[in-house]
């Protein structure tokens, strides 16, 4: 199995469940991370990446870490810094119209949305509510762009488009699609060599549906070609996941991973959780497992079944831990406190 990893923590994309599956891989194998300065959860996002950022980090000590995945803005040479050459590096991208409707609702305090009631309001003039100079315009356009270290308000010419394409795939050895998360799950773990119990999740983060709401087509239309950028890296990389699907995988065997993958969470949420599945905030009873809560959305969480033994309740309650209590926990670990 591969333990050298970069993962890209694209915002709104799958990413924290994806998160929760490199935090228990990296636990069970004593892998370390490389943890933002003080145990915080970003990067000095969204600053580009530099290596000093990370804890223990020093340039005169050659120390690398196995694991990159806390949200920060790609800078390619400043990460080579701080892992191993032969770390394999992915990240996961979501259909941009869905992407943006997530960031209005999450980031409704940005700047850009702050001013408007709908975000097909934002749509109707974008350019009156959006300024390319604030500090986090980036919530409100182009995302992926900006997470992969580019400018989003750049000029969307077939050359620039082109050379942005071409670095992603000179540094990326793998982009995943949350659409079809169950799907890249399975290419995930062909790429790391790792075994099915590895790459099982339940979703984490996610909000519930009273918040989400379907654009009509025209707005579709507006914010595809709002967040051009966007929507070229998208179609791209989507496109060549089913051609890499193809020649690794084939259509055949990735039905049936994908299939034994589903029988095997279904068979972990009926050992491990209490009822049917997700449950609003308010109803989590076990407070450590409350995720944080966040702009307008509702983010569901998780009720573990009592009276689990020992190491079946370790395995199940790794499965629901929401990101940030998950991401304290292990730099504690990595980092104890000195005793005064």
């Amino acid at each position: 199995p591969k333990t050298d990893i970069v993962f890209l923590k694209v915002h709104k994309s799958a990413s924290s469940t994806v998160m929760n599956i490199l935090f228990r891989f990296g636990e069970t194998h004593n892998l370390t991370f490389a943890f933002p300065l003080g145990g915080g959860y970003q990067l000095y996002y969204p600053y580009h990446f530099l290596a000093r950022f990370v804890q223990g980090f020093s340039p005169q000590s050659p120390r690398r870490f196995n694991i990159l995945c806390h949200h920060m803005r790609f800078l390619q040479p400043e990460v080579q810094k701080v892992v191993p050459s032969s770390a394999i590096y992915f990240s996961i991208l979501r259909n941009p119209v869905q992407l943006m409707e997530s960031s209005f609702v999450y980031y409704r305090g940005a700047s850009a949305f702050s001013r408007v009631r709908s975000l097909e309001e934002f749509l109707s003039e974008p350019q009156r509510y959006y300024n390319p100079a604030s500090g986090d315009r980036h919530y409100a356009r182009n995302l992926m762009t900006f997470d992969f270290g580019f400018n989003p308000d750049g000029e969307v010419s077939p050359e620039r488009v082109q050379l942005m394409l071409k670095a992603i795939e000179a540094s990326f050895d793998l982009l995943l699609i949350s659409e079809y998360f169950d799907e890249s799950m399975v290419l995930l773990k062909e790429t790391l060599c790792w075994d099915l119990d590895s790459v099982v999740s339940f979703p984490l983060n996610s909000r519930d549906s009273s918040t989400k709401s379907r654009l009509p087509d025209s707005a579709v239309e507006k914010l595809k070609a709002w967040n051009r950028l966007d929507w070229e890296i998208y179609t791209h990389f989507n496109r060549t996941f089913w051609e890499r699907i193809e020649r690794d995988i084939g259509r055949e065997r990735m039905r049936r991973e994908v299939r034994a993958l589903r029988q095997r969470q279904a068979e972990l949420a009926r050992t491990c959780l209490q009822g049917t599945g997700s449950v609003a905030p308010k109803d989590i009873k076990d407070s450590s497992l409350r995720p944080l809560q966040h702009g307008g959305a509702r983010i569901l969480g998780y009720n573990l079944k009592q009276g689990l033994d020992g190491e079946l309740e370790r395995t199940c309650r790794r499965l629901v831990t929401p990101e940030l209590q998950y991401s304290s926990l292990l730099y504690k670990k990595q980092f104890p406190p000195q005793p005064p």
